[in-house]
């Protein structure tokens, strides 16, 4: 688990290219109190409407969410909701130099009525869906200009991922030809297939992420254990010449298979299904994004897992945080992972504190061996205000500022000992070698640093300062650091060595 944790702590912002069929989602949200005297439907009253990017355009939301960059590839109508979707994604600074306008077909619209009984606390229940779309091959034309791109882009790429909902833009000549572009610059290629029976078209990708019922009509092989799981991996491996095959089997995990013949599944933690919608997106998402930072496919899958699940607990394709993730990896809502927040999560639940005028006070450390010298550091600070958020330098940050050696203790387990602590109220990991970006985040009322930092220049001091926010500094524990504990350890255990070798003689 600490590794998992590691990685999604760590996660870089890698460039993906997303190829696939853009749509826009809009959901209509209202309660329903009665039925209809015209015909034997509900009436929904409607309270508000939202609209988010779906298909491919969810994968695109996912990585966002997730800090990548995404170059996008695809087609869109010349309509209000292409322009809209565009809007989204101009928002989300998405590269969208791949998208063309398709003017023989609108963008594709999905628009879901979603209704619920208040009076009878009944949960929101979709009662319609509909979709506005046009389904024909693009135009030879339309598919040269999206290959030219791809020529130009694909190099410069990490990963590639392709989101194949049979809307048209993925024909067996522009699926070859990515699988074929993607080989020649030795990027890996996934792609989340459409439901038909002839997979042929996917043949040399790297990977592919079909669900079971996919799998079974592309296969022949129903699906029922671990033996028909083996058999149907196999199967679309040797075909289609993949790598691997990851087959999503719902309640039951996720199976990762490998050309080799090796297969295992990865169990999820049984949840309240919601929603199943995006769930797909999700997982072709995550194994985009860990894969995408320099992971491989067995790392990628138990987060793809975890992630997936987080998903179906929410209403829509709804992208799923690394702060999630990371809680989800703590074990849930408990005590402690309630403490441990990415930055994004953090800065709106800080919001909602200085609506209560609490005072924020921010510090931070590696914290390698905890001590009495941190202890009565985290004290003091603590006393400064209402609330004491702490930024963890990450495994990779005290690598980079105390050498090869260190830290001691890895991030998962530091964080979980601050957390443990009563004067802590949030802990947040950063990356960087100083949390200068994290104060810029945070925009704590109160910066605390040692005594040691007065002449030296507090980090994040000119920032905090600027908007009327002050500096303390806290008085340190004489003769009290890890360095010295450390140095003490070697010590005496050089002595005790040395004493035993003195014995024997």
């Amino acid at each position: 688990m600490d590794k998992l944790f590691n990685i999604i702590s760590n996660l870089g912002s890698p460039k993906i290219m997303v190829i696939g069929d853009l749509m826009l989602d809009k959901y209509v949200w209202g309660e329903v109190k009665r039925i209809s005297q015209e015909a034997p439907i509900p009436v929904i009253n409607v309270s508000s409407e939202d609209v988010r990017p779906g298909g491919a355009g969810s994968v695109v939301n996912n990585l966002k969410t997730l800090g990548a960059q995404v170059c996008a590839c695809g087609i869109i109508g010349d309509d209000a909701h292409g322009h809209t979707l565009m809007g989204i994604f101009r928002q989300q600074e998405v590269n969208t130099t791949g998208v063309v306008i398709d003017k023989s077909r609108p963008t594709i619209m999905k628009m879901r009525l979603m209704g619920h009984l208040q009076t009878a606390g009944k949960g929101v229940q979709q009662l319609l869906r509909v979709d506005y779309e046009k389904t024909h091959v693009i135009s030879a034309e339309i598919e040269t200009q999206l290959t030219n791109y791809l020529h130009k882009t694909i190099p410069l790429c990490d990963i590639v991922l392709v989101s194949d909902m049979n809307k048209g833009l993925l024909s067996k000549s522009f699926l070859n030809t990515i699988a074929a572009m993607c080989r020649q610059h030795k990027k890996i290629a996934i792609v989340d297939p459409k439901l038909v029976n002839d997979y042929a078209c996917y043949e040399g990708f790297t990977a592919m992420t079909p669900n079971r019922f996919e799998t079974e009509l592309a296969t022949g092989i129903k699906i029922t254990d671990d033996d028909s799981l083996h058999r149907a991996g196999n199967k679309l491996v040797s075909n289609l010449s993949l790598e691997y095959c990851i087959i999503t089997v719902d309640k039951d995990g996720m199976f990762l298979y490998h050309r080799s013949g090796s297969g295992k599944i990865i169990p999820t933690v049984p949840r309240a299904v919601s929603d199943v919608t995006g769930a797909g997106d999700m997982v072709l998402s995550m194994f985009g994004m860990v894969i995408g930072s320099g992971h491989g496919f067995e790392e990628a899958a138990p987060l793809a897992n975890v992630a997936a699940g987080i998903e179906v607990g929410k209403i829509g394709a709804t992208p799923v945080s690394k702060g999630e993730i990371l809680d989800e990896l703590m074990g849930g809502k408990n005590e402690l992972s309630g403490k441990i927040k990415d930055v994004e999560l953090l800065v709106g639940i800080l919001n909602e504190h200085r609506k209560k005028n609490d005072k924020i006070v921010f510090t931070n450390g590696c914290f390698d061996i905890l001590h009495i010298g941190h202890i009565e550091y985290l004290k003091f600070a603590r006393k400064q205000g209402d609330i004491l958020v702490i930024g963890l330098n990450t495994d990779r940050s005290v690598r980079s500022l105390k050498g090869p050696t260190r830290p001691f203790v890895s991030e998962l387990e530091r964080a979980k000992m601050l957390a443990a602590l009563e004067d802590v109220t949030y802990v947040v990991l950063f990356d960087e070698q100083t949390p200068l970006h994290l104060i810029s985040a945070i925009k704590p009322d109160v910066l605390v640093k040692g005594e040691d930092w007065r002449n030296a220049g507090a980090v994040g001091s000119e920032i905090v300062e600027s908007y009327g926010g002050k500096v303390v500094f806290a008085p340190l524990v004489e003769g009290i650091s890890t360095t010295n504990i450390v140095s003490r350890i070697i010590k005496r255990h050089s002595e005790t060595v040395k004493n035993a070798v003195g014995q024997t003689h």
